[in-house]
């Protein structure tokens, strides 16, 4: 039949002056040869066989390694907290998709408690022009999960912290009253206060680079700007300080330190425990719901020393005080548990913990100030080191609660020792026995030894 075809073909001579006659003979003869062959149309299916395999199995990786990126870089317990609250939603969608920083930045958390001179010491990397300083953020939890005691709202806590420490700030939203105005820069706790809050670019009113505390009054002037925009500006630092007094044990920080995407150290904040529970039944108006909140967490089955002499007649402030002094049971307990694990560090605190103790930091700023700094990675300046020469040095032996200004702060870490009685340092002894002997503080026998202010009670800590 393909001669008959071709022979037709060639009889037709006014054809072959068609230019187009040509190509089309080559042409069918061509088809004419694969279709005499079925082998070549084998070979041709094959290879689209083949083709189609291998794309198949590319995207297949390429599906397989997004779902694995997908679980290494979520957030540890976002997504019970995803289904519960609409706000939440949309933070974790913001967080998946933000592009990766090209440079790991630098993560601190100054673990300490109430009273022990951290609203001072926080100041110092609120006034560094590198540092992205956040004071309390969990307050907030505290107040919107109120009377949860304090034990409880330990995971919350650190959640938060896995948030603020990606400059992910719509975690506020999570505690704000239902139906209120979103949050601003403004609505967070210490914002005016924060430099860099009150500084260009979001306001006018400071300047992150100089040095010099920040009036709150001036600051509440400046405009609240909504939480993107303060996401933004936390994205431009190299280093991000968070100061709380609301996470008690380092232990609950484990996962935050073992997650290879966050480079997080930690700066242990102590002072003296009877100091600490001095300040408190000085602020005790101030600590209400908190005292409340930590005496909560107390072991009920534990036998304790009396507080007062049994002949003593209580009233009112002798309430307040109690719990003031009995919430140091809490405190002490969870001081000693950091430090046990410091002792012995677990591969995930080597190398990433420092103990700082304030009677040193006021007695030596620069020095110890140098000694934070290099820890971080930090550099200190002499507009730096000046500011916390000059807070430690003042006149005054003490000021309100909760406000940092220039002090004899030498002075002031003392006045405990005149000011408790004695039945009030030795239930604080009683309870922070153990981390104050790791610490360097010593017991004291009697009244007259606590005031006798010639005898220094300090000694070399054991960490």
């Amino acid at each position: 039949m393909r001669s008959k075809q071709y022979q037709q073909l060639k009889l037709t001579a006014p054809w072959e002056k068609d230019a187009g006659f040509g190509r089309r003979l080559r042409t069918y003869r061509n088809q004419s040869k694969i279709i005499a062959q079925p082998g070549i149309v084998m070979k041709v299916l094959r290879r689209k066989r083949i083709v189609l395999l291998i794309a198949y199995f590319l995207l297949l990786v390429l599906t397989m390694l997004n779902l694995a990126n997908y679980k290494w870089t979520k957030e540890p317990q976002q997504c019970n907290q995803m289904r519960s609250t609409p706000y939440q939603s949309r933070s974790d969608i913001r967080f998946l998709y933000r592009p990766s920083l090209a440079k790991k930045r630098q993560l601190v958390y100054v673990l300490t408690t109430w009273r022990s001179g951290s609203s001072f010491f926080g100041e110092l990397f609120n006034q560094h022009p590198e540092v992205f300083f956040l004071y309390e953020p969990m307050w907030h939890i505290w107040q919107k999960l109120y009377p949860g005691d304090a034990v409880s709202l330990q995971g919350a806590a650190r959640d938060m912290l896995s948030s603020l420490y990606r400059c992910d700030l719509s975690v506020f939203q999570l505690y704000n009253s239902p139906g209120g105005k979103n949050f601003t820069s403004l609505g967070l706790f210490g914002a005016t206060l924060n430099k860099a809050i009150c500084s260009y670019p979001l306001c006018s009113a400071y300047r992150k680079d100089v040095v010099g505390m920040v009036d709150d009054k001036v600051c509440k002037k400046c405009p609240p700007q909504s939480l993107r925009l303060l996401e933004e500006e936390c994205l431009k630092y190299s280093t991000v300080v968070i100061k709380g007094v609301r996470i008690l044990d380092i232990n609950v920080l484990a996962p935050l330190m073992e997650d290879p995407s966050l480079d997080l150290k930690v700066i242990h904040l102590v002072r003296d425990p009877r100091a600490v529970a001095n300040s408190r039944i000085k602020s005790r108006h101030g600590l209400i719901r908190e005292n409340l909140q930590v005496v909560r967490s107390r072991d009920p089955k534990l036998r304790r020393i009396p507080f007062v002499d049994p002949s003593h007649k209580a009233n009112k402030k002798d309430g307040s005080d109690y719990h003031s002094i009995g919430a140091m049971e809490v405190l002490c307990d969870r001081t000693s548990r950091t430090l046990r694990t410091a002792l012995n560090p677990p591969s995930w605190l080597k190398g990433k913990y420092m103990a700082v103790r304030y009677e040193d930091l006021v007695d030596n700023p620069i020095k110890t100030l140098r000694l934070v700094y290099r820890f971080v990675n930090l550099t200190a300046n002499h507009d730096i080191e000046s500011f916390a020469r000059n807070m430690t040095s003042g006149t005054s032996s003490s000021s309100k609660p909760f406000i940092v200004s220039a002090r004899n702060a030498t002075q002031a870490a003392s006045a405990w020792r005149t000011l408790l009685s004695i039945q009030q340092i030795k239930q604080v002894e009683d309870y922070c026995h153990h981390s104050m002997a790791l610490l360097g503080y010593e017991r004291v026998r009697t009244a007259g030894e606590a005031k006798d202010l010639s005898k220094s009670l300090l000694t070399v800590p054991k960490l």
